[in-house]
């Protein structure tokens, strides 16, 4: 590819990306060059692969049975109102110990600190008050829906109806979103509110420091980046500012900063919860999720989240996402903690190879307490899955390039990490792109093979390989090594894009004073046993609780 394939691009902007893919072949032949080594077998004898057989097999496949029993989850409801979660408060209103106009009071004190923003926070959603008194009404009158009064952040990258959503970029000008994405519509009907457009990375790509807002620093050392393109969905979460945000994830960007802000995100089974009134960044690898601060929370607003909506091609067949919601609705288990019967899978290779002894000492912790509950720990690896990181990157920097051809003219517009990243899409032939997206269906059912012949429920992975990447150089340290943060960050996230699977990142521990998570990644529909296993391991530890101000 050249400029001259784009003959529209002004002067500047051809000179941007001229100067930009020299680097980004660079980049991308060793990832061409490897994947055209292993070609896949030729038609009329080559593997079932289209890309419609990757849906196929979800769709196809059965929803687990959960063998984990979720402990029940005691509410707090004495805590300051900044500081109860989503169960607490729904519990706090039944009880009449609050009301939605109180918290709602009480959080937006914190939301004009800059201090405690952090630069998350792009936009207040207008009718919050409005919407707060109606749910104090049915409250008082005993009508209120399931998520009566809960309030939530929303990443700039999700339409929320009236409200600025940007992209987190200087191309979409001064953007108001028409109508609400499905899953801002959802959580309103159940009774939630939103409140806050909080900032993303540019188009869920782009660079920390973001060209038209700036960096989000992390609560817990505001010299250090938040992690992720859900960047202050995390951060409002995590300074208290909501108990609620919706993020998105397509190579890791619910579940990284999850870990690096001890929040609890969800990646949910591709097709789960439906992308419209998304951006697309990557289409086969974009995932929408609730991030909270406890397993308990995800689960009830998972439930309202999931199931098709008649516009996602992608969606989950209805079956499916009922059983699924069946799963997530069911009355947690009284009595002690046990994980009897339930098998687990520990990598021993790829995820356990780029991490810090901090990462890797505070997931041996939390696997050694699932074994001490009863749970069998059997070791499970993922098939080539360095092959996988590669089609990850391959297909990620592809679609983006095509989802962003018609703005190329605004190229030099793009913060340095969006143009990167195009940049490097421009490089693949059409068929290394469809090779990459091919073995999508061949890597998912060895996947499940995989688990299959070590009889697992769950596998359970270090989280991201390091700390929290400092924002003056944008590396994080392995060991005493510094290294550019995007060899790490999505190391051990992107491959569950790729193939699919249901996602949970979970605190886990801390390193240097600074969070550090454990991931649960489950079968195809298997999200609810994903939830519930985190929900055990917090209900036996407390590192979930602690929070960025001590």
């Amino acid at each position: 590819m050249t400029t001259t394939d784009y003959p529209d691009l002004t002067a500047e902007a051809a000179e941007t990306v001229d100067d930009l893919l020299p680097q980004a072949r660079a980049d991308m032949e060793p990832l061409l060059g490897a994947g055209r080594l292993t070609p896949l077998a030729s038609a009329p004898d080559g593997p079932a692969c289209e890309p419609a057989h990757s849906s196929a097999f979800l769709a196809a496949s059965p929803v687990p049975t959960s063998p984990v029993d979720a402990p029940a989850y005691t509410a707090r409801v004495d805590a300051p109102a900044h500081e109860l979660g989503v169960v607490d408060l729904l519990a706090a209103y039944r009880s009449g110990r609050t009301a939605p106009t109180a918290v709602l009071a009480a959080l937006r004190a914190r939301w004009s600190d800059p201090a405690l923003s952090g630069g998350a926070v792009l936009a207040v959603v207008e009718g919050a008050d409005d919407a707060a008194a109606d749910s104090d009404r049915r409250w008082s009158d005993g009508t209120a829906r399931p998520l009566e009064g809960i309030f939530f952040a929303v990443k700039d990258i999700i339409d929320v109806a009236g409200a600025p959503v940007t992209a987190g970029s200087r191309t979409t000008g001064d953007r108001i979103a028409v109508t609400d994405a499905t899953v801002v519509a959802r959580l309103r009907a159940a009774g939630a509110i939103p409140v806050l457009m909080t900032a993303t990375t540019e188009f869920a790509c782009g660079a920390p420091h973001n060209a038209r807002y700036g960096a989000v620093t992390n609560p817990w050392d505001r010299s250090r980046w938040t992690g992720g393109s859900s960047t202050g969905s995390a951060g409002a979460l995590a300074a208290r500012l909501v108990p609620l945000a919706l993020g998105t994830d397509t190579g890791g960007s619910i579940r990284v900063p999850s870990a690096l802000c001890n929040l609890t995100g969800i990646k949910p089974t591709y097709g789960l919860v439906p992308r419209t009134g998304v951006a697309s960044l990557s289409w086969t690898l974009d995932h929408i999720g609730p991030m909270a601060r406890s397993a308990a929370d995800l689960r009830i607003a998972l439930e309202v989240l999931a199931g098709p909506d008649g516009y996602d091609p992608a969606a989950v067949p209805d079956e499916a996402a009922r059983q699924v919601r069946d799963g997530l609705a069911a009355t947690d288990a009284p009595g002690p903690v046990s994980l009897a019967g339930v098998r687990l899978g520990v990598p021993t290779t790829w995820f356990t190879e780029l991490c810090d002894a901090g990462v890797l000492a505070a997931w041996e912790a939390a696997v050694d307490t699932f074994r001490q509950l009863g749970a069998e720990i059997v070791p499970v690896d993922i098939p080539e899955a360095h092959r996988l990181h590669d089609d990850v990157t391959i297909v990620m920097t592809c679609e983006l390039a095509s989802n962003q051809e018609d703005s190329l003219e605004k190229f030099a517009l793009y913060d340095i990490g969006t143009q990167v990243r195009i940049a490097r899409g421009l490089v693949p032939s059409a068929v290394d792109y469809l090779r990459s997206v091919r073995r999508r269906a061949l890597a998912q059912r060895e996947t499940i093979r995989a688990f299959d012949a070590a009889g697992i429920d769950v596998l359970v992975t270090p989280g991201i390989g390091a700390i929290a990447a400092r924002l003056s150089d944008v590396t994080m340290e392995i060991d005493g090594v510094r290294y550019p943060m995007q060899s790490v960050v999505g190391r051990n996230t992107g491959l569950f894009d790729y193939l699919g699977l249901p996602a949970v990142m979970t605190p886990a521990g801390f390193s240097e004073g600074m969070p550090v998570g454990v991931q649960l990644v489950g079968r195809p529909w298997a999200d609810d046993t994903c939830l519930r296993l985190a929900q055990v391991l917090q209900s036996v530890t407390d590192v979930h609780d602690r929070r960025a101000d001590g």
